[in-house]
């Protein structure tokens, strides 16, 4: 497993987003604005987005061959409260990776990870020889924790979400490892710095081979959060609970319709 070295810059003026592939990926998570403390200054997350799109990773599982090698974490830093709009320095930090590294993913999360109620960057980074793995990076772009690579090329993992699914006070982040081959749902709890795997279960998935959109995502209709996905053959809507042993449990919340999708279940429709 090869370590993802980059070179970090700090740009003191925004440019315009690059045109990313459309896509609508639901999953859920907390997002919004955060302040972090870096070197002494205040930073705001405000939004992330990739950049320098390329073609040196072949898999092609999203709808297309490009990828993307940079990432891009837009932050703000907060002055006086009394001070105006025009006088709020922003800035973007940018994460190059390596020749054998790619983003193989749609856009970038802001989940809170590290359970500080602040959202962190959460991407899918694939090592070109040892296939993806979950990374979370911060504010500054410094990856603080990621999960190993699957360990092959071409087999990659689709995030649902993160939360504290257990109720233990840490945050939990789930993804469905090789969507199209294992359907295996994994959870990893960030404890002491690290992403720790606490969890998995077989037969159920959220992505097809070209579709640029992930089919999944957390609800919590009143007792507790729960992950959405599809069953195996993608017949069935299944909603799966962490508890505090370790276990998942899993209800079929019904027929799945391509129409209208998670749609329902998502929005608490389905009980």
């Amino acid at each position: 497993m090869r370590a993802a070295g980059r070179a970090r810059r700090l740009l003191t003026r925004i440019r315009p987003p690059v045109i990313r592939r459309a896509a609508q990926a639901l999953c859920l998570g907390v997002a919004g604005t955060a302040t972090l403390l870096n070197a002494q200054e205040a930073w705001r997350v405000t939004e992330a987005e990739f950049d320098a799109p390329t073609t040196r990773y072949g898999h092609a599982v999203l709808g297309d061959d490009v990828e993307y090698s940079q990432l891009r974490i837009h932050v703000q830093q907060d002055g006086d409260a009394e001070q105006s709009e025009a006088g709020v320095r922003r800035d973007v930090f940018e994460v190059d990776l390596p020749v054998d590294h790619v983003f193989e993913d749609l856009a970038p999360r802001l989940w809170d990870i590290t359970g500080d109620g602040l959202p962190e960057v959460v991407v899918v980074e694939t090592d070109v020889a040892q296939g993806a793995q979950l990374a979370v990076y911060n504010s500054t772009g410094d990856k603080i924790a990621a999960t190993p690579h699957i360990g092959q090329a071409n087999r990659w993992l689709a995030p649902v979400g993160a939360a504290d699914l257990d109720g233990d006070g840490h945050i939990e982040v789930a993804y469905i490892d090789r969507p199209h081959l294992a359907k295996t749902l994994r959870i990893w709890r960030f404890h002491y710095g690290k992403l720790v795997e606490v969890a998995a279960a077989p037969g159920l998935t959220n992505h097809l081979i070209g579709e640029d959109f992930i089919t999944s995502g957390l609800r919590d209709c009143g007792q507790g959060p729960e992950i959405v996905t599809v069953n195996a053959d993608w017949s069935r809507i299944i909603a799966s609970r962490l508890s505090s042993d370790g276990s998942i449990s899993r209800r079929d919340l019904g027929p799945f319709d391509a129409r209208s999708r998670l749609g329902p279940a998502l929005d608490c429709q389905l009980p």
